[in-house]
């Protein structure tokens, strides 16, 4: 059967997060390993890793909200938008007071348009941006529709300012420091970067690669495995009867009794014994619920 579930890795800077996904692989031989929300080489913190069965549920995890803590370092500017960039150009920081950021910083939060940076993993014609990028071509991303739910000050020492941002999938941070740089009138860039929480999971309770490889070689892996219905508790439970489990099985609609779909489109399903069945989907036009996915546990 393989192994099914989720690992909640701490990604050390350096490594990318192909990197970690490759290292999971290795030390577990479990073929079907992918992450969910890439990290930057130079950033660190909550990297959630899934195996087998797990890597189908990975896309709704994209829906959980994200903190981060980041430093960001005004009056230079980078290629990159962060530390790991050429630096393109310096600015005066005389006159930026904690009182002017805090101001600035608000206009970012709630739905705003984000323009990802050039130095990114977004596919341009087939090929990687960052690859484009370093080959000298010039890069113009569209942008994108965001959202910035919070971000808070936790230390304001110029030319460096510590915050906390909780925000939606598709948000660079390098990207904010950027344009705060810009608003700012000085430029800035990201200097530390660390993803604290990832919905469920919490950088507090993430392993290291280390620890990882000492606890597979303990045969304890079990023990820093979640199951993969962990971070979809979020939405109601469903029980099924045997009947509507094989239905589910055999991949039919069904109606799931006494279930008033409200503001919730995805149910998880259980079978009879206890073991995760499948994700049911609300579909508006028949009035069912389709299994969206379902599982071989």
């Amino acid at each position: 059967m393989g192994l099914n579930g989720i690992l909640n890795i701490n990604k050390p800077a350096g490594p990318t997060s192909f990197n970690i996904v490759a290292l999971v692989r290795r030390l577990t031989g479990e073929k079907r390993v992918g992450h969910a929300g890439t990290l930057d080489p130079a950033a660190c913190g909550v990297l959630p890793v899934c195996l087998g069965q797990a890597t189908r549920i990975s896309e709704y995890l994209h829906a959980f909200s994200k903190e981060y803590q980041a430093v960001i370092e005004l009056g230079t500017t980078t290629d990159t938008y962060d530390r790991e960039g050429r630096v393109t150009g310096r600015g005066d920081t005389d006159g930026i007071t904690f009182p002017l950021v805090q101001k600035t910083l608000q206009s970012f939060e709630g739905l705003i348009d984000q323009v990802p940076p050039a130095f990114s993993a977004i596919k341009v014609k087939g090929r990687q941006s960052y690859d484009l990028a370093r080959a000298g071509i010039e890069i113009a991303h569209r942008p994108r529709r965001i959202s910035i739910d919070r971000i808070e000050v936790l230390e304001f020492k110029s030319p460096c300012i510590k915050l906390v941002i909780v925000c939606s999938k598709g948000t660079y941070i390098r990207s904010l420091a950027r344009d705060l740089g810009e608003k700012l009138g000085c430029g800035a860039f990201l200097k530390d970067l660390v993803r604290s929480a990832y919905g469920p999971f919490k950088v507090g309770e993430a392993a290291s690669p280390e620890s990882l490889q000492n606890t597979v070689t303990a045969g304890q892996l079990s023990s820093l495995l979640y199951p993969l219905d962990y971070p979809l508790t979020v939405w109601p439970k469903y029980i099924t009867t045997s009947d509507e489990a094989l239905k589910i099985t055999g991949g039919l609609d069904i109606n799931l009794i006494g279930v008033n779909p409200g503001d919730n489109t995805y149910h998880r399903a259980y079978h009879p014994d206890g073991h995760f069945l499948a994700v049911m989907k609300f579909m508006p036009d028949s009035g069912l619920w389709h299994p969206e996915k379902v599982f071989n546990l």
